[in-house]
């Protein structure tokens, strides 16, 4: 492993932006919405995966008959519609502590900086505009779940970080995020460091079961990795 990383992919709520169980109840009334209720425990079960996947998943858990296309379309939608307006208008909607001088301060060391979510795009531009990282220029590139063939916990969302900021060895990557699926993201890619943290989605135990090379409670921790 190199002392210090090419590029580093963040994930986005739980992990860079706060999330007191947002997405969650948002995920809960979508499903709601179509007749199907489920607790918090289950939505955060399939947090950090696209959320198609997520919603099926869900609705076989519950053992709902005639799950087709168009119903996990159209609860999708319905979650895409309030989740954007939630990052929109929110007042609560604000980064992590220490996230935009931790972006900065690694780029001034040469770091690249990506985020990578299992949101869609809508979702991520309505959240990064909340953000301002993009205007700022703190972000080198942003990935999202219905850009690229596989989600989480495939590797295909690191592999298209990589390739939009030109690095080619995925040892030379660091993965952070705030659940499972984020770590074993990053064991699949082959990244040199999976960091897992643990005031998100995930508690410390679930993340351990996944063998990170590092685990944090703040963001800010990093810049002292390296």
């Amino acid at each position: 492993m190199n002392n210090k990383p090419e590029l580093i992919v963040f994930d986005l709520a739980g992990t860079t932006v706060e999330d007191n169980q947002d997405v969650h109840r948002v995920l809960q009334m979508a499903m709601e919405y179509y007749d199907t209720k489920i607790t918090l425990a289950e939505a955060n079960a399939v947090m950090g995966i696209p959320k198609p996947i997520a919603i099926e998943r869900l609705l076989k858990l519950h053992l709902q008959p005639d799950i087709t296309p168009e119903l996990i379309f159209e609860i999708h939608a319905v979650f895409l519609k309030n989740m954007i307006e939630f990052y929109c208008y929110d007042t609560g909607v604000r980064e992590k502590q220490g996230v935009s001088a931790t972006f900065e301060r690694l780029q001034a060391d040469g770091i690249k900086v990506a985020v990578d979510t299992g949101f869609d795009r809508s979702i991520t531009n309505a959240l990064l505009k909340r953000m301002k990282w993009k205007e700022n220029n703190l972000i080198d590139a942003s990935v999202t779940s219905d850009e690229v063939e596989r989600g989480r916990p495939f590797p295909d969302l690191i592999f298209e970080a990589m390739k939009r900021t030109g690095v080619l060895d995925s040892a030379k990557v660091a993965k952070v995020g705030d659940t499972s699926f984020d770590l074993q993201e990053g064991r699949s890619a082959g990244c040199g460091w999976v960091i897992g943290i643990t005031t998100g989605a995930f508690s410390k135990a679930e993340l351990e079961l996944e063998k990170p090379t590092h685990l944090i409670e703040t963001i800010p921790e990093i810049i002292g990795m390296f």
